[in-house]
């Protein structure tokens, strides 16, 4: 079964991005090709990207891949991926990527054929989750906790989520990092 699974890291205030949308901050923290290292075995079980506007933006332009379009293989390899945006956006050539203007419902199906027997990472943003979240088709939370603090920024989860739905399934170090992972039950 497909499952929904938001894999990030946030600083210790509960930030994605600083104002400016980036994430210079999350390259700062000593001891993250340790946190890292786990990454290529998260990605083997994951059969589709999602992501919004802002985060496919930043993606764009930090891995320069308008130029370079063979490192998005490289990270993500052949996996289709989903955009959620309103505006039109380049697209990176010989990347399967679907850009999609409206409700994550609507394009639900897609994303599950796309998926195959493998999960749904949602990249990001925050509110990108928060639309999964909303339908009830969030299924796990994967956030690890650098030790940095922006004071403002973009916040990690832009919806509200009660311990009612949330449970501590695993708690793991990385490097400077700590790896939590919450399951997430669906509203009722």
């Amino acid at each position: 079964m497909t499952r929904v699974v938001f894999n990030t890291a946030t600083t210790l205030d509960g930030y994605l991005a600083d104002d400016e949308d980036s994430l210079d901050w999350l390259f700062a923290v000593p001891g993250s090709a340790e946190a890292e290292a786990a990454f290529p075995r998260f990605l083997e079980g994951i059969g589709v990207l999602v992501m919004g506007s802002t985060t496919y933006e930043w993606v764009l332009r930090h891995e320069n891949l308008l130029e370079h379009p063979e490192k998005w293989k490289a990270i993500y390899g052949e996996r289709p991926s989903f955009v959620l945006t309103t505006r039109t956006l380049p697209l990176i050539p010989g990347a399967r990527l679907r850009l999609h203007s409206g409700a994550v419902r609507d394009i639900w199906a897609d994303i599950v054929a796309a998926a195959g027997d493998k999960d749904v990472w949602v990249v990001g943003g925050g509110d990108v989750v928060g639309q999964f979240a909303d339908e009830g088709l969030l299924d796990e939370v994967r956030v690890s906790i650098a030790p940095a603090t922006l004071g403002s920024g973009r916040p990690l989860l832009p919806r509200r989520l009660g311990a009612d739905r949330l449970r501590l399934e695993s708690v793991t170090q990385r490097g400077q990092f700590a790896e939590l992972v919450y399951s997430v039950r669906a509203t009722e």
